[in-house]
């Protein structure tokens, strides 16, 4: 037998993991001397200590390293394991490059325009959302009013009252001068009957929806837009749905284009090209 601390040398590991992988049940000494506490290990523990140093190596938790290392383990479940950890390691290289990819798009506009934009894109999940809505077409944006007035009198009529920030949808696949299809929107968790006009759906989730704020009156969101699809284009996403415009802030009074104090989130649902 050998002392904890010859065995840490024989081994270049440190004597407080061996004492942690005591205490874990990972790498138990042989023998513990009961007056002094010394640790003893046998020669023949080295395979094992090397097993657990390796398995750490590939990225296992200890308690993923402690059930791997139970007598009786079959082959196909290692196997299994290591199937597992390789795809989770894969899917962490495919985060890193496109983490690559979006700093090498900051560093391309900084050197274009020798200044940062003030526009940040971020993507994010977001949830199922139940609403009540209003779509037609009208010949521009701010001509949206007459939808709203729609849809709001009708959820005051029925006694609902939204639940969080009201958005447009834009389903045009792409920039028109006029006649845009927009659809007005309220998120409702009571039960509503559908009116005439007034529909009532659930819109599902979207895993990865590209965002980014505008603070600021309504006529300059078209940089906000600018600056958005320039993003998704540039680290290699593409469109796959409507647009949303929600209003966190509304203006004063309401449809003022021109209100300074506006705040408005832009967002769009997004697939790597």
């Amino acid at each position: 037998m050998i002392r904890i601390g010859d065995f840490s040398k024989l081994s270049r590991v440190t004597i407080k993991t061996l004492r942690f992988y005591d205490e874990t049940g990972l790498l138990k000494p042989v023998s513990v001397d009961r007056f002094t506490g010394y640790r003893y290990y046998e020669f023949d523990q080295l395979p094992r200590l090397h097993r657990i140093l390796a398995l750490k190596d590939l990225g296992f938790s200890l308690e993923e390293i402690g059930r791997l290392l139970e007598s009786g383990v079959s082959g196909e479940r290692v196997r299994g394991r290591l199937e597992l950890r390789q795809a989770e390691i894969r899917q962490r290289v495919r985060e890193e490059e496109e983490r690559m990819e979006r700093v090498a798009a900051w560093l391309r506009q900084i050197e274009q325009e020798d200044t940062m934009s003030k526009y940040d894109v971020v993507i994010k999940k977001v949830e199922p959302i139940k609403i009540a809505s209003v779509r037609g077409v009208v010949p521009t944006p701010p001509e949206q009013g007459g939808l709203w007035q729609e849809l709001e009198s009708y959820l005051a009529m029925q006694r609902v009252r939204p639940v969080g920030a009201c958005f447009s949808l834009y389903h045009d696949e792409e920039h028109k001068e006029r006649d845009w299809d927009i659809e007005a929107c309220e998120p409702i968790a009571d039960n509503l009957t559908p009116g005439k006009v007034v529909k009532v759906r659930t819109l599902p989730a979207v895993a990865t929806m590209a965002c980014t704020v505008h603070a600021g009156p309504y006529v300059t969101l078209g940089e906000a837009y600018d600056a958005i699809l320039k993003w998704v284009d540039e680290n290699g996403y593409q469109v796959t749905g409507a647009g949303r415009e929600i209003y966190l802030q509304e203006t004063k009074p309401a449809g003022n284009q021109n209100d300074p104090g506006a705040v408005t989130e832009i967002q769009f649902p997004v697939t790597k090209a």
